[in-house]
């Protein structure tokens, strides 16, 4: 990880990128294992949120770097309900990777609609932990 100074504009476009994942993951006739992978980045893109406006930024370059990012954001916050999720995204991440570079039909329905459910869970933490500590960002 390396430090960083975020600005409004780059958690403005992160919370863009987060609102049209979650929104796509629930599209009707989408795949589940294209539901589960969009889901999974909007979470990601949730996590990347929170880091910046900690201060930080994990290298997107480097092998390994979801993992981290998910590790990362357990030290932001450190809520029992941030680090329970982001083990539970991390396992998410595993199936991600399949489903994005493997195999076919990897996720269920339920998997799917269970990060989605997951995913939105996370946003409204992360905004609200953003605007009790972060309100410039908000």
């Amino acid at each position: 990880m390396n430090t960083h100074t975020t600005s409004r504009q780059e958690i403005e476009n992160l919370r863009e990128l987060v609102n049209r994942d979650l929104k796509d993951a629930e599209i009707d006739g989408l795949s589940d294992d294209r539901r589960f992978a969009t889901a999974y980045n909007a979470v990601l893109q949730l996590s990347k949120m929170a880091i910046a406006c900690s201060g930080y930024r994990v290298s997107s370059n480097k092998v390994g770097h979801h993992r981290t990012t998910f590790e990362a954001v357990k030290n932001a916050i450190g809520s029992v309900d941030v680090r329970n999720l982001s083990d539970y995204f991390e396992t998410c991440r595993r199936k991600r990777n399949l489903i994005d570079y493997d195999a076919t039909e990897v996720a269920s329905e339920t998997e799917a609609n269970e990060l989605v459910k997951k995913g939105r869970e996370f946003q409204i933490i992360i905004e609200d932990w953003i605007s009790d500590n972060y309100p410039a960002y908000k």
